[in-house]
C-alpha cells in the first residue's frame, strides 16, 4: 500500500503536553479519491524518532556533512541521531510507503526507519529478530509503554508485557494478515492493511484506509481469547469475569484483603489492604480462588499436587501468586508461580480443558487485645463527656507555646550508616523506596502536585509504577527531624486500623527522608469545615461519621495497642478523608509510646496552638491530652469554624470562651453551623 501523501517533520502532541512534547515524525495524510488535500482529517503519525525523548520548540534537525541525521533540542543536547557518521551517506529520501532512508553513492540504503519500528507496522515493512513493536504509554503520552510485540523462539511472534522476566499474553499466528516466517523476518500479507498496537487496550489491531477513512478490520489478539485475557484489563490483582472487574475475596468471604484503587473505575485494579512483608512469614495467609487463572501459564513444577504447589509458593516470597492446573486428578497437575501479577481472569470450567485454582498470598493484620464493643462505646461517650466537662471547668487558660528552630546540624547530618543502624532497630519495616522511584512518581516533586505542608516539609501527590496513587511526604530541610521521622516509621509501620492512614513505605537514602502514604482523595478535614459555602457544607450525618471514625481510632491507639500510643497532635489538618468521607488519622511524627504500667510520660511541649490540653503546663502527659484535642476538633466540626480565629472580632476569637458563655445560658445549639444541619437532631445530640 502506498499513501496518497507522506511527510516528515516536527509534530506537537497538543492533546498531551503541548509545546514541551514535540517529536520528529513520519506522517501520512489520508485523502479521498480525486482530492489534493485533506479536509478535516489530521495527519496520521506512523513513526516517531524521539518518542521517549520529546523536545521543545525551536529544536533543530541537521543532516551533517559526515552523513549523520541529528536532532538537537533547544539547549543543544542531542535528542536523537541515526549514528551514521562516516558511513558515506550522501542523501536522504522518504517514499510513499512511509520509509525514511539514508543512502550512499551506490544508492544502497545505509539506514531506514523501517528497521526501527515504533507502534505501527506498515505494509512492506519487515519485523526481524531483536526488533520490537512497542505501544505508546497512552494516547496522550507517546513514550514507550509496557506492551511490545517481538519474535521469540526464532519463528514465533508474541505479545509481551514488560516484567521480570517479560510475560507473554498472546501470539500472532501465521496466515491471515501476517505472512509465513521467511528469512528471519515477518511481514504483512495484505498490501492494504496497517497493524498498530493500541496503548490503552494492549490490543493488536489491523487498520485499512479506504478513500481517506481509517477503520478497524480485525483484532488479532482478541480472536478466540475473549475480553479478559489482557494484562491490564482489570488492573493489578483485579479479577475479570465477563468484562466485569472485582477484587480477590478470602475463602471466608472477607473482602478486606484487597481494595479497589478507585471504586468508580474498577478497571484500575486492586491493592493489598495490608502490604505483604517477607519479614513476617508467620502472618502470611493464602486466598484460594477457584476457577481463576492468569493469562500466562509457565509451569515451574510438573506432576505435582495442589498442596506441594502452595508450599513451594509460600517458601518463595518473590512470587506474587501460584496458579495450579490439573485435569481430573488434583494430585497430578502443574504449578506456575509468576513474579508479578497483572489482571487475573475467571473462567468457566466447561470452556477450558483444564481445572484452575489460583493462590494469592496476603498479610494478616497483627493481633490486638480483645476489647468489648461496650468498652468502645463507653470510651466514645467518655471522650465527648470529658471534652464538655473540660471546656466548662477551664474557662480561661494560658497556652505556652515554645517552638525551637533547628538548623541543619541540630540532629547532625548523620552518615547513611548511622541511619541504617537506627532503622535496623525498628521491627517490621514497611516497603523501602529509592529516591529516584519517588522522584519519578511525583514528576520531580512538581509544585503543581503539592497537596500541602507545614513545618515538617511538603506533601506531594504521586503515582507509583503499578498505578497506585500515593501521597509522598518529604522533609524539606536535609538532615532534619531524625527522631520525628523514625517515630513515624516505627509507629505507623507497626499498627493497622481502618481509620488510620496507611504507611505504604519510606525512603532513607543519603540525606533524603520521605514517607509514602495511601492517597486520600478528599484531603484534610479542615478544608471541608472552614470557609465553605452553604451549598457544599458537610451534612450532619457526614460530620457525625467523621467524629465517630476518629473516636474509634483514638480508642484503638489508647486501649487496644500493645503499648498505648499518644498522638500529641490531634487537629483537623491531620484527619484525612477518603472518597466516601471516611476519616483517617495521620502524622505520627510527635507520637509517644506509653507502657501499660505507666500512668504518664514526661515530654517537652509539642503540638499545635489551640488544641493543647491544660496538662501541658506540667509536661506530665497522658492519653487525655489527645482526648482534649479531639474535643476541640469535634467542636470545630459542629460549629464550622476554627477554635482560634484571629480574623474574627476580639470577643469571638476564642471558640472555647464562647462555648463557656453559651453553656451558662443553655444556648449551646446556637453554636452549631446552620448549613444543611438537622437542628432538632443536633440539639438532641448536644
Amino acid at each position: 500500500m502506498y499513501f496518497h501523501a507522506v511527510g516528515c517533520g516536527f509534530y506537537a502532541n497538543s492533546s498531551g503536553y503541548g509545546e514541551n512534547s514535540i517529536s520528529l515524525v513520519i506522517f501520512a495524510i489520508m485523502t479521498t479519491v480525486g482530492s489534493t488535500f485533506t479536509t478535516g482529517n489530521p495527519p496520521k503519525i506512523i513513526w516517531s524518532a524521539n518518542r521517549s525523548n520529546p523536545i521543545k520548540q525551536n529544536a533543530t534537525l541537521q543532516f551533517t556533512s559526515e552523513g549523520d541525521l541529528v536532532l538537537r533540542d533547544v539547549d543543544g543536547k542531542v535528542a536523537w541521531s541515526t549514528n551514521t557518521s562516516g558511513k558515506s551517506v550522501i542523501g536522504m529520501s522518504i517514499n510513499l510507503a512511509g520509509n525514511l532512508m539514508l543512502y550512499n553513492s551506490n544508492n544502497s540504503i545505509i539506514w531506514q526507519s523501517f528497521d526501527h519500528p515504533t507502534e505501527t507496522w506498515l505494509p512492506r515493512q519487515k519485523l526481524s529478530s531483536g526488533q520490537r513493536l512497542i505501544a505508546s504509554a497512552s494516547t496522550t503520552n507517546w513514550t514507550a509503554g509496557p506492551f511490545y510485540l517481538s519474535l521469540s523462539n526464532l519463528s514465533n511472534l508474541y505479545a509481551f508485557i514488560e516484567a521480570t522476566p517479560p510475560q507473554i499474553y498472546g501470539q500472532v499466528f501465521h496466515g491471515g494478515y501476517v505472512s509465513a516466517f521467511r528469512n528471519g523476518r515477518f511481514f504483512l500479507t495484505s498490501d492494504k492493511s496497517t497493524m498498530r498496537y493500541e496503548s490503552e487496550t494492549s490490543n493488536f489491531q489491523v487498520y485499512q484506509w479506504v478513500e481517506g477513512v481509517e477503520s478497524v478490520v480485525a483484532d488479532i489478539l482478541t480472536d478466540n481469547r475473549g475480553d479478559c485475557a489482557y494484562p491490564l484489563r482489570c488492573g493489578n490483582y483485579g479479577i475479570c469475569s465477563n468484562g466485569q472487574c472485582t477484587c480477590p475475596i478470602g475463602n471466608d468471604g472477607d473482602p478486606n484483603y484487597f481494595r479497589q484503587l478507585d471504586f468508580r473505575q474498577p478497571s484500575l485494579g486492586c491493592v493489598e489492604a495490608t502490604q505483604l512483608s517477607c519479614q513476617s512469614p508467620d502472618r502470611h495467609h493464602l486466598l484460594e480462588l477457584a476457577h481463576v487463572t492468569y493469562f500466562e501459564f509457565v509451569p515451574i513444577l510438573a506432576n505435582t499436587d495442589a498442596q506441594s504447589c502452595k508450599e513451594a509458593y509460600l517458601k518463595n516470597c518473590s512470587c506474587k501468586a501460584a496458579v495450579y492446573r490439573h485435569n481430573s486428578s488434583m494430585s497430578m497437575g502443574e504449578c506456575s508461580m509468576p513474579s508479578k501479577i497483572y489482571s487475573l481472569m475467571n473462567i468457566q470450567k466447561q470452556a477450558v480443558s483444564y481445572n484452575y485454582v489460583t493462590f494469592i498470598k496476603v498479610q494478616k493484620q497483627s493481633a490486638s487485645p480483645p476489647t468489648s464493643s461496650k468498652r468502645k462505646s463507653n470510651l466514645i461517650s467518655l471522650t465527648v463527656g470529658a471534652f464538655l466537662a473540660a471546656t466548662v471547668v477551664f474557662a480561661f487558660f494560658i497556652f505556652l507555646y515554645v517552638r525551637f528552630k533547628r538548623n541543619v546540624l541540630e540532629d547532625g547530618l548523620e552518615e547513611d550508616g548511622e541511619w541504617e543502624n537506627s532503622l535496623v532497630l525498628l521491627a517490621d519495616l514497611p516497603k523501602r523506596f529509592s529516591h529516584e522511584d519517588l522522584k519519578s512518581a511525583t514528576q520531580n516533586f512538581d509544585v503543581n502536585k503539592r497537596l500541602g505542608g507545614g513545618g515538617f516539609g511538603s506533601v506531594f501527590e504521586g503515582t507509583l509504577f503499578d498505578g497506585t496513587r500515593v501521597a509522598v511526604k518529604r522533609l524539606d530541610r536535609l538532615g532534619q527531624g531524625r527522631k520525628e521521622f523514625l517515630a513515624e516509621v516505627q509507629t505507623m509501620g507497626n499498627i493497622h486500623h481502618i481509620h488510620l492512614v496507611k504507611l505504604l513505605g519510606f525512603c532513607a537514602e543519603r540525606l533524603y527522608r520521605l514517607l509514602v502514604y495511601e492517597y486520600m482523595s478528599n484531603g484534610s478535614l479542615d478544608k471541608w469545615i472552614f470557609h465553605r459555602t452553604s451549598e457544599d457544607a458537610l451534612e450532619w450525618g457526614i460530620r457525625k461519621k467523621i467524629i465517630i471514625n476518629v473516636a474509634k481510632e483514638l480508642a484503638y491507639l489508647h486501649e487496644e495497642c500493645k503499648s498505648r500510643i499518644i498522638h500529641l497532635d490531634i487537629k483537623s489538618q491531620n484527619m484525612l478523608l477518603d472518597e466516601n468521607f471516611n476519616a483517617k488519622l495521620s502524622d505520627f511524627r510527635l507520637a509517644k509510646l506509653m507502657d501499660r504500667d505507666q500512668s504518664q510520660v514526661m515530654t517537652q511541649m509539642t503540638g499545635t496552638r489551640g488544641y493543647l490540653a491544660p496538662e501541658w503546663l506540667s509536661r506530665k502527659i497522658t492519653e487525655k491530652a489527645d482526648v482534649y484535642s479531639f474535643g476541640v476538633v469535634m467542636l470545630e466540626v459542629v460549629c464550622g469554624r476554627r477554635n482560634l480565629d484571629y480574623s474574627a472580632p476580639e470577643e469571638t476569637e476564642n471558640l472555647l470562651e464562647i462555648l463557656k458563655e453559651k453553656a451558662k445560658t443553655n444556648e449551646l445549639v446556637h453554636l452549631v453551623e446552620k448549613c444543611n444541619i438537622d437542628m432538632q437532631n443536633t440539639e438532641r445530640k448536644l
